[in-house]
């Protein structure tokens, strides 16, 4: 089994407004980037889609995938058992379900440790993501459909 580690972060400018991801995947000396910015979203969408862009940008069938975040949200969901919870109620009251559910389907077929990290206290590959993020958030390129449909729906 291929072991990977997934760094991520994600930025709002305002929350909701502009936001992005960045990822960085690491496989021995191999090292892979990705960011993307929207129009509109929230800090913690972007957070959950810097997992997801991860996760779906790898190749091989089964990895081990040991994720580095500094979002609680995200972390705290797995290794606290939020999820198990949110799985057992459908899900019911459960903000970015969206996102979640697509997070949940990238992860089938790995096997997935997701460990916190403090942001912003210098950990290379962090400060890295951010800038990332940052950077696509600046200037976003796509749609956030399920965060914008959601506000729609809230009308």
């Amino acid at each position: 089994m291929v072991g990977i580690a997934l760094y991520t972060d994600g930025s709002a400018k305002g929350n909701p407004g502009p936001g992005g991801y960045g990822t960085i995947l690491q496989s021995g000396s191999h090292e892979k980037e990705l960011s993307k910015g929207y129009r509109l979203t929230t800090n913690n969408r972007m957070e959950l889609m810097a997992v997801v862009a991860g996760l779906e940008a790898l190749k091989p069938p089964r990895c081990r995938v040991h994720v580095v975040s500094d979002s609680k949200y995200v972390v705290n969901a797995f290794n606290e058992g939020w999820m198990e919870n949110w799985k057992r109620r459908r899900f019911a009251k459960v903000k970015n379900v969206d996102v979640w559910k697509r997070l949940l389907k990238a992860m089938e077929g790995h096997d997935v440790t997701f460990e916190w990290v403090k942001g912003h206290a210098s950990h290379p590959q962090n400060e890295r993501c951010d800038q990332l993020a940052v950077k696509a958030a600046e200037s976003p390129t796509d749609i956030d459909q399920g965060y914008e449909a959601s506000q729609q729906l809230s009308l």
